[in-house]
């Protein structure tokens, strides 16, 4: 119902603005006889009386949406007999059951008590769903009145609808920065209960990454070791590899798309390469584990080097060419920018077409280049699907590429599936290591800003 209430707002605003801005022509129209200048267009008289239409009865609408579902669990809950005696988790275990039961999923015949509080639950969200969209609509009138009734030659719609639009780009700004303290509140808040547990000296000098520790009392483990040093430094061998494909495949592809390519040869690569770019990580995923890593595999068993069925080459290679078009586009809008004036100059001046590259242009763009490979080397680091499915799963402390290692990302995912309780240090372990992969993509995406800062030129 609230989705069909939505597509009424966005009807209701269309409308209203349709109408509103025929509204203020014929007003405009009428002024214009009587030499009264207006003060702004249709266009924005009727845009003021789509944002009056639609935007208070849309708040009113989230808000209830949010705050309707708690509501409407209390009051079930205080209808239901004895609720009052239980726990917290009683109490959430009971309406799960009643929703359950009031949706139709019957896994088993439910108690009169359950039958009863599923019977109240539905007549509730029945009065609930008939009561919002009432008010919905009652806002909806109000709101196109008023908007229709403000519409005269001197009123400022256009200021108006600046206002609101102003507004809108400051609450999306404000709700991102709530967002990422929210995130970063919540890896600081478990990651402190982990340290609780075990020292951070541990954490971040230690030599073994084994977190298989016994999650029960009737269950026979290990110890566990948490240092993560072996985890980061598989991070940075995989990442490194990449990069080493990467980095002169982009910025290369980017200097002949830009100086050599013909125009319509660089119109049809272009495009292609950044295709690259849309494919789902889990596509390289298995293109690494069914043909990349057994090519890898052969290619040692040729050399006479034993090779892991997951090496670190594999995911690095296949991982390099994920990235491949940030560097390459990236660096094409950084050789772009350099103005033509500076090429021209260079050639004019005797040097060749080489030496106008790496003597002007490559300075020149410098700044996006380093840009571009330190973001590129971020979303390396960050990178979670390919390397689950290509690298391995024990921590070490090699330099050989045949060999297996695993990744921050990888130990993440590895710790969170399952059953585990959220108070054990192998769970908690995972927030950990997800809050120091945001200080080391966040570290890389302030050098690279820093970087581009300090060299950028300006034409």
């Amino acid at each position: 119902m609230s989705g069909y209430l939505f597509l009424v707002l966005v009807a209701a605003a269309v409308i209203a603005a349709y109408f509103g801005g025929s509204r203020a022509l014929a007003v405009a129209t009428t002024a214009g006889t009587s030499r009264i200048k207006a003060h702004s267009r249709p266009i924005y008289h009727g845009l003021n009386a789509a944002i009056w239409t639609a935007v208070p009865a849309f708040i009113f609408l989230l808000l209830w949406l949010a705050f309707q579902s708690s509501v409407i669990n209390q009051l079930v809950l205080a209808s239901y007999p004895g609720s009052e005696a239980m726990d917290g988790a009683a109490q959430s275990l009971l309406i799960g059951e009643i929703r359950q039961v009031a949706a139709g999923n019957l896994f088993r015949q439910p108690s009169p008590e359950v039958a009863a509080a599923a019977e109240h639950l539905r007549s509730l969200q029945t009065y609930s769903t008939s009561l919002m969209t009432a008010i919905s609509l009652c806002i909806v009138a109000v709101g196109a009145f008023l908007g229709m009734k403000v519409i005269s030659p001197r009123y400022r719609a256009r200021h108006s609808v600046e206002t609101a639009v102003t507004g809108f780009m400051m609450f999306s700004s404000l709700m991102a920065i709530i967002i990422t303290l929210g995130i970063v509140g919540s890896l600081v808040f478990e990651a402190l209960h982990f340290f609780a547990k075990v020292p951070v000296t541990e954490f971040l000098f230690g030599l073994r990454w084994e977190p298989q520790i016994a999650m029960r009392a009737d269950q026979v483990a290990g110890q566990g070791a948490f240092g993560v040093l072996p985890v980061i430094f598989g991070t940075f061998v995989i990442s490194a590899i990449a990069m080493l494909v990467a980095v002169p495949t982009g910025i290369l592809s980017a200097i002949y798309l830009t100086e050599y390519a013909h125009p319509r040869f660089r119109a049809v690569v272009k495009p292609l390469l950044e295709i690259l770019a849309g494919v789902p990580t889990v596509v390289y995923g298995f293109f690494a584990v069914l043909t990349v890593a057994p090519a890898i595999r052969a290619l040692g068993a040729s050399v006479g080097i034993p090779s892991s069925p997951n090496s670190a080459l594999a995911t690095g290679l296949v991982m390099g060419v994920m990235i491949i078009p940030f560097i390459s586009s990236l660096s094409d809008d950084a050789f772009a920018a350099v103005p033509r004036a500076m090429r021209d100059g260079s050639l004019a001046l005797g040097a060749t077409k080489g030496e106008t590259i790496r003597k002007v242009l490559l300075p020149a763009a410098l700044p996006g280049i380093i840009g571009g490979v330190l973001l590129a080397l971020s979303r390396a680091v960050g990178e979670t699907m390919i390397v689950v499915m290509a690298a391995g799963l024990i921590a070490k402390i090699t330099l050989n590429p045949f060999d297996a290692v695993t990744t921050v990302t990888v130990q993440i995912v590895t710790l969170l599936i399952g059953d585990s309780e959220f108070d054990n240090p192998k769970t908690l372990a995972a927030f950990a290591l997800g809050l120091v992969l945001f200080l080391i993509t966040l570290g890389l995406n302030l050098i690279a800003l820093r970087t581009v800062r300090k060299y950028r030129e300006k034409y």
